[in-house]
């Protein structure tokens, strides 16, 4: 249990030398990271479900080669490409975010570098050295959480791209 805690305490340190935007930067990959979980739970637990009860609807029809039952088809088609695509704008969002709080994170520490620099002259290194690591940990962080938000919206994106098509060919239009 004290391993458990020496991690905590490091994981606390590693933050507060960051800075606070390094704090708004987890919390910003916390959201993004449970927004991409959810949507890989959604596609293997929810959208099957979903799958079928649409191919229900559009199979129960009689008429499925007039204008109308196309609209109706093509409007089964949008509200699962809308139900898939419903948390994605959320995660292309807090991936593009990420950067930029890391560039904040680099601006704020070189403003307390600039701030020890007028204070104490262009001598002390030491001094200057948590001002130099606030600015660089935040825009490590911030780049290393949006590569691989990145990957995974990319992934989510090809996913409903297949799966609206796949959708598209089991619904049979006459």
């Amino acid at each position: 249990m004290s391993a458990f805690f020496t991690l905590l305490e490091s994981l606390r340190n590693f933050l507060n030398t960051g800075g606070d935007v390094l704090w708004v930067i987890l919390l910003i990959s916390i959201c993004l990271w449970t927004l991409v979980a959810e949507r890989f739970i959604f596609f293997s637990w929810t959208y099957p479900e979903l799958k079928a009860y649409w191919l229900e609807q559009w199979n129960s029809r009689t008429d499925r080669d007039s204008k109308y039952a196309l609209y109706i088809r093509e409007c089964i088609i949008s509200e699962a490409k809308i139900t898939m695509n419903r948390t994605l704008p959320v995660i292309k969002m807090l991936v593009s975010l990420c950067p930029l709080l890391g560039l904040l994170g680099t601006v704020t520490g070189m403003i307390h570098v600039f701030d020890v620099m007028s204070v104490t002259g262009t001598s002390n290194a030491r001094a200057m050295a948590a001002g130099v690591s606030q600015a660089t940990i935040p825009t490590m962080a911030g780049m290393m959480i949006a590569i691989g938000g990145l990957y995974f919206s990319k992934r989510i994106e090809e996913r409903v791209s297949d799966e609206t098509h796949h959708l598209t060919d089991l619904l049979k239009y006459n």
